[in-house]
């Protein structure tokens, strides 16, 4: 498996791409290409098109849930695709897959709405959508997690905003794993379920307990000391051979993760190879 970071809040030194507060990755595997969130603006379309990469041939895009930071850039992508189809130059559509609430409505008091601005039903005009809440694989060794049970008691406490009307605890948010020979590799988008829930899961769905590298937010921003000490419990125990933490994790979370595990950095233009 090949991964490449189109966005990200960071960028290499002397790798002259854009950068914002958001996330999308490029996953290359089984011969089959998948892009794993959109971004905030279109920074991923000309990060991608700097590194020589066509976005308009992909099998997958999946998102991890439903927040501005992950969805935004999907207008752009679509309006990519329509000119394509105009101007009769090659292109492949992807098969959207989400779980059902990511293109819901979600506000915050006083910000107003921080949810995808563009609903399922449009979104289902431009590209084939699957919305599921259960486990979809995508390759022969890519799971799209679907919704991630709420096990232990110090992750996922806090609701951010609403949802119809109700708080918002983000049922929605999850994350892809990759089953590799000597073990998983999970990646995450803001892991508002829970890093330590997400891992877990993960390793249900894939029927393996071994996990190589975790890449993605881990949403540990001022994070309670029970949520802290918890996760770094938890990713102590998984003996990770790296860990790819970025996005929404703060430099004190980052900080404390490199005792317990090999923290490595990350920004945008980053490629991963990971063998069988």
């Amino acid at each position: 498996m090949k991964l490449t970071i189109l966005v990200d809040n960071s960028t290499y030194i002397d790798r002259y791409f854009l950068a914002e507060p958001a996330l999308s990755i490029l996953i290359e595997e089984g011969g089959q290409r998948v892009l794993f969130d959109c971004g905030y603006s279109d920074v991923f379309l000309k990060n991608a098109a700097k590194m020589g990469i066509d976005l308009l041939h992909l099998d997958h895009l999946v998102f991890s849930h439903g927040h501005a930071d992950h969805t935004w850039g999907v207008e752009p992508l679509m309006r990519a695709f329509s000119e394509a189809a105009i101007e009769q130059r090659p292109h492949k559509r992807p098969v959207v897959t989400a779980h059902p609430d990511a293109f819901e409505t979600r506000v915050v008091p006083g910000l107003g709405e921080i949810g995808a601005l563009v609903s399922a039903e449009k979104l289902a005009e431009h590209f084939p959508v699957t919305l599921t809440a259960g486990p979809v694989q995508l390759t022969e060794r890519l799971w799209f997690l679907g919704e991630v049970p709420r096990e232990n008691d110090f992750e996922a406490q806090r609701p951010i905003g609403t949802l119809h009307g109700a708080p918002d605890m983000m049922l929605d948010d999850t994350a892809l794993a990759w089953a590799g020979d000597e073990g998983l590799v999970v990646i995450t988008g803001c892991s508002h379920a829970g890093i330590c829930n997400i891992v877990a899961h993960a390793k249900k769905v894939c029927g393996e307990d071994r996990v190589l590298d975790i890449v993605g937010g881990l949403h540990l921003l001022s994070p309670t000391q029970a949520q802290l000490t918890g996760t770094l419990d938890y990713i102590k125990g998984l003996n990770l051979a790296a860990l790819h933490a970025c996005h929404c994790t703060d430099f004190p979370s980052r900080k404390a993760l490199s005792t317990v595990a090999p923290q490595e950095e990350v920004g945008v233009g980053l490629v991963l190879a990971y063998d069988v």
